[in-house]
């Protein structure tokens, strides 16, 4: 959605990793974290496509570096959301998100999202973190809001802190964000701007 609103096209490959064994969620400070991971899953993926596993999942490239060769840029990401002190990933349980929603009415959350970027077939790499913090009405707190969410189908536990910013049931509980909300919604885009534009005078470097 977001790199559409970018026109930015793109495709997407799916190639999970298990993020719960990487990094140190009691002592990481959550920049490191999400760049761990989403270098993490640059790598995996990176390795996939150089080892033939994704050719059927990817479409003809319209730009070749050789005869032979297909040019690519691949951006993968991680966020967490910051509450607190602690640092909140996806949550387990239906419970965990109504944990960490109630929570949200007395303290600012933040989202910590990173970008990386990969260029293929050079392996030119680079990377990034954007921040965001969302103050919310205390109306969040005993508003039901996970249980109104679910019965809309929203996949809450598929968001870094039960966060969808953009649905609107969560916007009516929003006082201000400091920072973007496409930040919040899991990949800046004044970072991916800024990183494209480092990832070009790196390649103009070689």
């Amino acid at each position: 959605l977001i790199l559409s609103e970018m026109n930015i096209p793109y495709h997407k490959v799916v190639r999970p990793i298990d993020e719960k064994s990487l990094g140190d969620r009691t002592k990481d400070a959550p920049r490191d974290l999400v760049l761990t991971l989403a270098s993490a899953k640059m790598d995996h993926l990176v390795n996939e496509i150089r080892s033939g596993n994704c050719a059927e999942d990817m479409p003809t490239s319209t730009t070749k570096t050789t005869k032979n060769d297909d040019e690519w840029i691949v951006l993968t990401g991680d966020q967490v959301v910051t509450h607190n002190g602690n640092i909140l990933e996806k949550p387990e349980s239906i419970e965990e998100a109504k944990e960490f929603v109630e929570g949200y009415a007395s303290e600012p959350c933040r989202t910590v999202g990173s970008c990386v970027l990969t260029h293929l077939p050079s392996g030119v790499r680079v990377s990034g973190v954007d921040t965001a913090t969302i103050h919310f009405k205390s109306t969040i707190e005993g508003s039901g809001l996970v249980d109104r969410l679910l019965e809309d189908g929203a996949p809450i536990l598929s968001c870094a802190g039960g966060l969808m910013i953009e649905h609107p049931l969560v916007r009516e509980h929003v006082d201000r964000i400091d920072g973007t909300e496409d930040s919040v919604m899991g990949l800046s885009k004044a970072l991916v701007e800024r990183l494209l534009g480092d990832l070009k005078e790196k390649l103009d470097e070689r």
